[in-house]
């Protein structure tokens, strides 16, 4: 079934600026990480952060109305500890599938703390197998805590994109210790 177009616009103006040069008047993050090798762990993590286990795996995962990451798709993001949280609404913007890179970006919908654009990405080198875990983002504060938080913010950003690709990455491994199902005939 298609997802119902949106109606209620984006929180900034460079709606699907990660796919290029990050726009003028945000604060630009990048951080690329190798997680491993191999085309069968480039296909499991990309799978993994199309169905959103890079947000489930830091805990910040509330809903969406899709169960793999599509354009147009409306998730719920919770930051923040107890009742100290804030909700944070978020929309698909595009869906990456080439041979060697997938993933997704959200923008920001009213309502989430920040303005921007957040890419989650994985990428195959054929090169030497290498798999990578990308985070990319532009933001500016979107609430006045957010503009008071400051370097603190920028460094829950960090810690956050970090915890994002560990995630995949150990998702991948837990993967790998599942016990493969006994092939033959099952017992008459």
């Amino acid at each position: 079934m298609p997802h119902e177009p949106a109606t209620i616009p984006f929180t900034y103006p460079d709606v699907g600026a990660t796919t290029g040069d990050f726009p003028k008047g945000y604060h630009h993050f990048r951080m690329r990480r190798r997680i491993g090798s191999g085309r069968p762990m480039f296909n499991h993590a990309a799978s993994q952060v199309l169905e959103y286990e890079m947000q489930r795996g830091t805990g910040i995962f509330v809903a969406a109305d899709t169960p793999t990451a599509e354009p147009g798709t409306e998730l719920t993001v919770r930051l923040g500890i107890g009742p100290l949280g804030i909700t944070a609404p978020c929309r698909v913007v595009y869906v990456v599938d080439e041979p060697n890179r997938r993933g997704f970006a959200y923008g920001t919908l009213p309502g989430h703390p920040e303005s921007g654009e957040e890419l989650f990405a994985i990428e195959y080198d054929p090169t030497d197998e290498s798999v990578y875990g990308v985070i990319a983002a532009f933001s500016r504060p979107g609430a006045w805590y957010v503009r008071v938080g400051g370097p603190v913010v920028r460094l829950i950003q960090r810690w956050f994109a970090w915890r994002y690709i560990m995630t995949v990455r150990s998702c991948d491994r837990t993967a790998k210790r599942k016990p493969e199902p006994e092939q033959g005939t099952a017992p008459h």
